[in-house]
């Protein structure tokens, strides 16, 4: 079934509800989390034919509403500013007005800099994703543990699995909060990079098998392998 489109009255009234929605919470939200209050709204008892009417909205026509709010936004240049980032959206403030929301806030406690080691194997991981350790070292030409380490902890990257060689090695990936860091809405906004993307990384070998699926043969049993010499039966003297 053919869903039809949404009337520009209702495109209009979407758009105003997302942003009371948007100045009014406490965090980020994303395209699913406001189709969701849409939806429960919609369901409530008293709910009036505005609010009913929303309740088959899409998540792309959240999107588009939230597009066009921004684009408005942005035209009127005002203090503020709405954006999507790591794939939820916010209102923020002008980075011009920080010296004055310095005095009335305080200025929060932030993390240490990352070090330009830890930024180089960061940006390794994001345009190479998902990679091993190894990868990441063939890559840098050194060891990438600590910092690593580091990434971890300040949830930059995560485990996202084991690659399929020997020893299955795990696998990172970048985080929403690497999204987070540097303001994107996705990696797709990330700078073009296609010298980091085009270096080759050599692969381990994979596990030498008996046959396609089978486990890993004895050693005796490759081909060309010398037969394990047979242990010496010591002689017994004759009583």
């Amino acid at each position: 079934m053919t869903v039809q489109p949404q009337s520009e009255a209702n495109r209009m009234e979407l758009k105003f509800i997302l942003e009371a929605l948007l100045f009014t919470a406490q965090k980020p939200l994303t395209p699913a989390e406001l189709r969701e209050v849409l939806v429960k709204t919609a369901g409530e008892e008293n709910a009036d034919a505005c609010a009913k009417s929303l309740r088959k909205v899409r998540e792309p026509e959240v999107v588009a509403a939230l597009e066009s709010l921004q684009l408005e936004h942005e035209t009127a240049a005002r203090s503020y500013q709405l954006r999507c980032v790591a794939g939820a959206w916010q209102f923020v403030v002008q980075p011009a007005f920080a010296p004055w929301l310095k005095i009335l806030l305080g200025v929060r406690v932030r993390p240490p800099r990352l070090s330009a080691a830890a930024l180089e194997t960061l940006a390794i991981v994001a345009y190479r994703q998902p990679m091993t350790r190894a990868d990441i070292e063939q890559i840098r030409g050194v060891s990438v543990d600590g910092t690593m380490q580091t990434l971890l902890e300040r949830g930059l990257v995560e485990q996202s699995g084991r690659a399929e060689v020997i020893g299955r090695p795990a696998l990172y990936r970048t985080t929403p909060a690497f999204l987070e860091y540097l303001g994107l809405a996705s990696l797709e906004g990330l700078p073009a990079a296609d010298e980091l993307r085009r270096i080759p990384i050599e692969k381990p070998e994979a596990p030498v098998t008996a046959e396609a699926g089978l486990a890993t043969v004895a050693p005796g049993e490759l081909q060309g392998a010398p037969s394990p010499a047979t242990p010496a039966v010591p002689e017994t003297s004759a009583t």
